[in-house]
């Protein structure tokens, strides 16, 4: 049975412990600082578990028997397979607007992409390699939704994890024994945790020689005894109505900090163990780096065409779409989106067989990154031009539209030549909600930082680039002449 909404919801009632505004949560499907964006959450299962999308969204696990999962789970063998998997994560992410950056399918495709390179685990420790490969099956067939945290809290950034003041910041093995691994110390940040099922933890920056108790690879239950999960403000909590903040109230994924009191992993469910070079080939030796940042990008992709299109209704809205100089900046945003889709396609395109199964094209991938780090600043800013004084010239929320002399003014003070006062005050509450409201400034912080520092994304884009076939163009033509051709005579005045 393909899981429903309903179902994922159920599971979230497991007494894990949540923080929030100096009490816990409690029933964190109930509470109103995360139940909108649970039911949000909810509405994918529900999806994906309709008859007429079965196709799209599900596939049928290579084991047999019949049995299907979604398609966040699949291992594409062809580049048909890719894009069969990226048009179920291009509907899903139509349902969120690209506003859930964790959403279930982030790190399943990085748990995936793991998997895909198994060997890898396997040449470190064939027990590990058993672990991981079992955890990918439970984890796909119980449809688990998982979220990761593998930054460590950044604390004195200039001293490495093992030389910082509290040596258990940074959360590390305590101690071992025949059961498995003990974790104290602090993982962030732990986004979309709050509704999710599991959480990955380990460490994707570099570590140095001495750090090697925080070196590991290990998944837990959120209700895992002793995990703490401590939530940042609620937007959601903050908004209005759903009328005043429509993103904020239902797609808040919020974002945690998570700090192990002594935790207890059981061997089947550690990946790695306290080693420092295994934490990064587990992501670069394997697909798993590629996968999950393509799935990111498809996000994106949709983000964008959800962006460009608050932009068109901005134009029409103020009735100045016949405008040149607006009709440019919205050529503009056109271009930078076409290349958000183009890139993501090329991904797929100039993809390649790694072994039994077909990855995305790497430099494309890192490349997109790079260049949508700057881009999605670019956007909301256009944006904001493209609004001027709308974006905040709207009554103060829906309750204001309850008193008839005020509904009266409403009508007389937002006008449009395209819609209703009511219609014209719900769009531009919407556009703050995408551009200007602080849940969009968390969302224009996310673009810019979840992929890591823009040096991180530049790096990657250096290592992956085809640097010899450009060099090797500069040498055909430094061979091409010399010194003996004489001033102003090259090869062909020669010939």
């Amino acid at each position: 049975m393909i899981k429903t909404g309903a179902q994922h919801i159920e599971t979230l009632r497991d007494g894990r412990q949540v923080h929030i505004n100096g009490q816990a949560a409690g029933d964190v499907t109930v509470h109103q600082a995360f139940r909108r964006t649970i039911r949000s959450v909810g509405a994918l299962y529900d999806f994906q578990a309709r008859p007429d999308n079965r196709e799209l969204m599900t596939f049928e696990v290579p084991e047999g028997g019949g049995r299907r999962a979604n398609r966040i789970w699949q291992l594409p063998r062809s580049h048909a397979e890719l894009v069969e998997r990226r048009r179920a994560l291009e509907a899903w992410t139509e349902l969120h607007y690209g506003f859930l950056g964790r959403a279930p399918d982030h790190v399943a495709s990085c748990i995936s992409g793991m998997f895909m390179g198994i060997e890898v685990f396997e040449a470190y420790d064939k027990a590990r390699a058993g672990a991981l490969s079992e955890y990918y099956r439970f984890a796909r067939d119980n449809e688990l939704y998982l979220t990761y945290a593998i930054l460590n809290p950044q604390a004195d950034r200039s001293k490495p994890a093992s030389e910082q003041q509290d040596r258990f910041l940074t959360a590390g093995v305590v101690d071992q024994d025949a059961g498995g691994l003990t974790i104290r110390g602090a993982k962030m940040l732990a986004t979309g945790g709050i509704m999710a099922n599991e959480v990955l933890i380990t460490c994707i920056q570099p570590l140095r020689e001495g750090d090697e108790p925080y070196a590991v690879s290990f998944a837990v239950p959120m209700n895992a005894g002793g995990l703490k999960i401590l939530s940042r403000k609620s937007y959601e909590e903050s908004a209005v109505s759903v009328f005043d903040n429509p993103l904020a109230s239902r797609f808040d994924e919020n974002d945690a900090v998570l700090y192990f009191d002594d935790v207890k992993v059981p061997w089947d469910r550690v990946f790695i163990n306290q080693d420092i070079a295994m934490c990064q080939r587990q992501f670069h030796a394997t697909p798993a780096h590629v996968f999950q940042n393509y799935q990111a990008q498809i996000r994106l992709m949709v983000k964008m065409r959800f962006l460009t299109g608050i932009a068109r209704r901005i134009a029409e809205t103020n009735g100045v779409i016949g405008f040149p100089q607006v009709r440019e900046a919205l050529g503009q945003l056109a271009a930078q989106n076409a290349m958000v889709d183009a890139l993501v396609h090329a991904m797929e395109v100039k993809g390649r067989m790694r072994g039994a199964y077909f990855v995305p094209d790497a430099h494309t991938l890192y490349s997109a990154q790079v260049l949508t780090q700057q881009l999605y600043c670019e956007v909301i800013t256009a944006l904001r031009e493209l609004a001027g004084g709308g974006l905040i010239m709207v009554p103060s929320s829906a309750h204001d539209f309850a008193d008839p002399h005020l509904r009266g003014l409403i009508d007389k003070t937002q006008q449009s030549p395209v819609t209703s006062s009511e219609g014209r005050v719900k769009f531009f509450k919407l556009a703050w909600d995408a551009v200007g409201s602080e849940f969009a400034s968390r969302h224009t912080q996310y673009e810019m930082f979840y992929a890591g520092a823009s040096f991180v994304t530049k790096g990657h884009s250096f290592r992956t680039f085809d640097w010899d076939r450009c060099t090797q163009l500069v040498d055909h033509m430094l061979d091409s002449y010399s010194l003996d051709d004489g001033a102003g005579r090259g090869a062909l005045d020669a010939a």
